[in-house]
């Protein structure tokens, strides 16, 4: 366990609110939280304060259950909880110790958002100096061409919701002063509570868990170091990336408290189809349709690619069906390119000629096997 563990965890069924069985794969959950997340996007229910506030708690349960680490620790806790430890305290009732039981409550755990220093008592463990919370991490969405998604891009996002405040910079603190380390938990947000055997870590009641006092809050954010605004970034979109990408800008999300740093913005990609190429990994695919004519005596043909038209040859005798692989005209990836699949496919004219159906009744009189011998059939 690290401090990472909250309260909440032992209250909140994130299963439940993403909609999926624990047992679910990570594929599943990510699923499951897409879906989600785009139908209460704040974006997509302006005004909607119960959609904003859907969002904020399956943003909140994917940043646990779709992290394998932070999952791994959620069911450790919710599997705590469950067999009487963790809310409640140890299995058994009493004291600590064989059938004993420390409730949080007893202890001054009631309003503890973070449940490290519990546990460090039982992994022994010791904490250092508090690292202030981090704010919630964004997610928003961005759609781009295919041509754009190939040659990379960059494209405008806008966030609504806290953002660090501009005049104190997110400190909290008036400008010209600076929060000071708070006296009676010497920096460290907790302190020390005798109990029987155990010596416990509660919230300091000063400082409240932060390790530092604004002794002069900031007049714009009133010491909160936050304020609501909008703000637009410039998201630089890779060259060859892929549909549902999730690009991260670090420290772009909601701003922590005061003193804590904010949390990332996660912006997930959405590239549109072509109305020519197809996707395989970083291959790219064309069906390619070519003439009774070329499939059987071969021939030269031009195919599009990304950078302008390639020549290909169709060896004599080409099979309906068959793929041939063009290198280096897919998709950009990390140190190269990768390839173009094109699969050929004989063109059956729909109207013909007189001349063209005289030559094709030659061609048939002259034909020597029937291809359905194989069969057992002759005609």
């Amino acid at each position: 366990m690290n401090g990472d563990v909250r309260r909440e965890w032992f209250d909140k069924d994130y299963y439940q609110v993403l909609g999926v069985a624990k047992n679910a794969s990570q594929a599943e959950i990510k699923k499951a939280y897409r879906k989600l997340a785009q139908q209460y996007h704040p974006d997509a229910n302006a005004g909607d304060k119960s959609a904003e506030e859907r969002f904020k708690e399956i943003s909140a349960a994917y940043d646990v259950v779709g992290d394998q680490e932070k999952r791994a620790q959620y069911d450790q806790v919710r599997d705590m909880a469950a067999s009487g430890f963790g809310a409640g305290g140890f299995p058994g009732g009493g004291r600590p110790g064989p059938g004993g039981r420390v409730r949080f409550e007893d202890v001054g755990f009631g309003d503890v958002g973070d449940l490290g220093d519990l546990f460090s008592v039982f992994t022994g463990r010791g904490r250092g100096q508090r690292t202030a919370a981090r704010g919630a991490d964004l997610e928003t969405e961005v759609r781009v061409s295919f041509d754009d998604a190939m040659r990379g891009t960059t494209v405008p996002v806008r966030i609504q919701g806290p953002a660090p405040c501009p005049t104190c910079g997110g400190s909290g603190a008036e400008p010209g002063t600076t929060p000071v380390t708070c006296p009676q938990c010497g920096g460290l947000g907790s302190v020390s509570v005798n109990q029987g055997f155990f010596q416990m870590s509660q919230t300091c009641p000063r400082c409240r868990g932060a390790g530092r006092i604004v002794e002069h809050p900031c007049p714009t954010c009133r010491g909160s170091g936050s304020v609501r605004t909008t703000r637009s970034f410039q998201v630089k979109v890779p060259a060859g990336v892929k549909d549902g990408a999730r690009i991260r800008l670090a420290g772009r999300g909601e701003a922590g408290p005061a003193g804590g740093g904010a949390g990332d913005l996660y912006v997930v990609v959405h590239v549109a189809p072509h109305k020519v190429f197809g996707r395989k990994g970083s291959d790219l695919t064309l069906a390619l349709p070519i003439t009774f004519a070329e499939a059987a005596l071969g021939a030269n043909v031009d195919v599009p690619t990304l950078n302008g038209p390639v020549t290909l040859k169709i060896p004599s005798g080409t099979q309906s069906g068959r793929t041939f692989r063009i290198r280096g005209k897919g998709a950009p990836k990390k140190g190269g390119q990768g390839d173009l699949l094109v699969t050929v496919n004989v063109e059956v004219p729909q109207r013909l000629s007189r001349d063209e159906k005289h030559l094709l009744k030659q061609l048939k009189e002259m034909e020597r096997e029937s291809p359905r011998k194989r069969l057992g059939v002759d005609a």
